[in-house]
């Protein structure tokens, strides 16, 4: 009985440091409206994901590329991560004395294909898009070269 009970502890503490690494290896995504308050106290790029509830390859990057250990860790050293659904008006803040919803600033991005990722500055200025489906080690690389010449172009 002692035996049971001590596999039955041991599971239970393995399924907890499971589920606490998994949570701590998560991107830390933001709405848009703090995102520009982080980034107003402590300066750093803004990576948005702009996606929409039937895009399927913004699903294929929910649940591929986000989910990638590298991708987490890049993204969360570097950026402060936006999530924007293109076509959500459930709720409104305020940018730059104008209110949006998530579909308006989307649409004031110029953002016509999903999934896409705007690139900001910290003085929230769009930097460029980068537009469709990427696996993780290509979104990687292209976020590297897009940080490179963005920070070539600010010296």
């Amino acid at each position: 009985m002692r035996f049971l009970y001590l596999l039955a502890l041991l599971s239970f503490l393995q399924l907890t440091t499971i589920r606490q690494t998994q949570a701590q290896e998560q991107i830390r995504w933001m709405q848009f409206e703090e995102a520009v308050q982080a980034s107003a106290a402590v300066p750093k790029l803004v990576l948005v994901d702009v996606y929409t509830d039937w895009c399927g390859w913004c699903k294929k990057m929910d649940k591929e590329t986000f989910t990638d250990k590298d991708v987490i860790a890049f993204i969360n050293a570097h950026f402060y991560p936006v999530k924007l659904n293109a076509e959500s008006t459930d709720r409104s803040f305020e940018f730059r004395g104008k209110s949006y919803t998530e579909a308006s600033i989307a649409k004031a991005m110029r953002v016509r294909s999903y999934p896409n990722f705007i690139l900001m500055d910290a003085r929230m200025e769009n930097i460029t898009q980068l537009p469709g489906y990427r696996k993780p080690k290509d979104f990687l690389e292209s976020l590297e070269r897009l940080m490179e010449n963005f920070m070539q172009g600010e010296d």
